[in-house]
């Protein structure tokens, strides 16, 4: 499977485990396993590089065990295919995603007219807030 260039995963390292779906199904649901679910190994990966390991790790720490692996399920339709075919999309996308290089920020300046716009609606709730605190006083003193 490739997944960008210079990374490619071979079928291999990928398992796959069926089990029943808790979504539709009819009459069927409680008989066919049609949620698949795609287990990868990222710390025993050979296709993978130490530095997209690490990316890996950083970005999707949520999705990996502590034993280093990656679970990503489908149970959207009720064929067990279309659920394969749907995990294998999600986790390449997934993969991408973690090993997407991300643009370092530029600092800026705020402008002027950011600044005055700042400050003039900080003194519109000041005044909102006076507004209320006088009439709130009113009240208790008749």
């Amino acid at each position: 499977m490739n997944i960008q260039p210079g990374l490619e995963i071979p079928d291999g390292e990928l398992e796959f485990v069926a089990s029943r779906s808790g979504g539709p199904g009819g009459q069927n649901v409680n008989k066919v396993s049609s949620r698949v679910t795609l287990r990868f190994d990222v710390e025993r990966s050979p296709s993978l590089e130490p530095t997209q390991r690490e990316r890996i790790r950083r970005k999707l720490a949520t999705r990996i065990s502590k034993e280093g692996i990656l679970q990503v399920s489908s149970q959207r339709t009720r064929s067990q295919d279309f659920n394969r075919a749907d995990v294998i999309a999600r986790f390449a996308e997934l993969l991408r995603d973690a090993l997407r290089e991300e643009k370092a920020r530029v600092h800026t300046k705020a402008t002027r007219a950011s600044k005055e716009d700042r400050l003039r609606e900080k003194r519109k709730r000041t005044t909102v807030k006076q507004a209320r605190s006088i009439k709130g006083s009113r009240a208790w003193d008749d």
